[in-house]
């Protein structure tokens, strides 16, 4: 029992036209090859949409890759190096108010009891 395999198939998705060919050795996987004006712009496995087409055309830009050692982390600080100042404002997490006077934390009792 021989299973057929798919012939090629040709149409167009908007502006865009699609030639769909068996990808070789897979009896069922087609590879769906986008043109646009007689110009290949790339190929996808599944059926394009034409969102995907128009993806292929123009790609979102990328920005440039930081290079690591610019992003690193960094070693040690050098001998002699002042410490970065630590400043908490109110609104910041991290923040806590000293306890005024007139309150006692007697009342909370111990923490294995609680």
């Amino acid at each position: 029992m021989s299973i057929p395999i798919r012939a090629r198939a040709r149409f167009m998705i908007g502006k865009y036209e699609v030639i769909a060919e068996p990808i070789p050795y897979s009896t069922q996987m087609l590879r769906y090859n986008v043109y646009l004006d007689k110009t290949r712009i790339g190929a996808t496995v599944s059926m394009p949409s034409e969102s995907d087409c128009r993806f292929l055309e123009k790609p979102p830009v990328v920005p440039p890759l930081k290079v690591f050692n610019m992003t690193g982390r960094p070693g040690r600080p050098k001998k002699g190096a002042v410490k970065p100042a630590v400043v908490l404002e109110r609104d910041q997490p991290g923040f806590r108010e000293k306890l005024p006077s007139d309150v006692t934390l007697d009342g909370l009792g111990k923490p294995e009891d609680r």
